[in-house]
């Protein structure tokens, strides 16, 4: 069986917890790309704030970030949630420029 390794990319994310703090008290402060999605419609790009955490509408169906969870905009565009573990496995932060 053959083998692979992800490409390096650099990806979007925030927290689950953060989104829904800053939904209410600090919108202006949200990153653009989750104050888009809570406006769109289109599935794979559309978002909604709920008390269990964050409904995001994807390709697959809805899926719930939770608060701890990572919210991820892919290099397409897409969102989608990420639970903690599989985020600290898979990805490290980028040095600002």
């Amino acid at each position: 069986m053959a083998k692979f390794r992800k490409k390096p990319i650099v990806i979007d994310a925030v927290r689950a917890s953060e989104v829904l703090r800053d939904a209410g008290k600090n919108w202006m402060g949200l990153p653009q790309w989750i104050r888009s999605a809570y406006e769109s419609k289109e599935p794979g790009r559309s978002i909604v704030f709920a008390s269990d955490g964050v409904h995001i509408t994807t390709l697959e169906g809805t899926m719930v970030a939770k608060p701890g969870d990572w919210i991820i905009q892919g290099v397409q565009g897409d969102i989608y949630p990420c639970k903690p573990g599989i985020f600290a496995t898979t990805y490290e932060p980028v040095p600002e420029p």
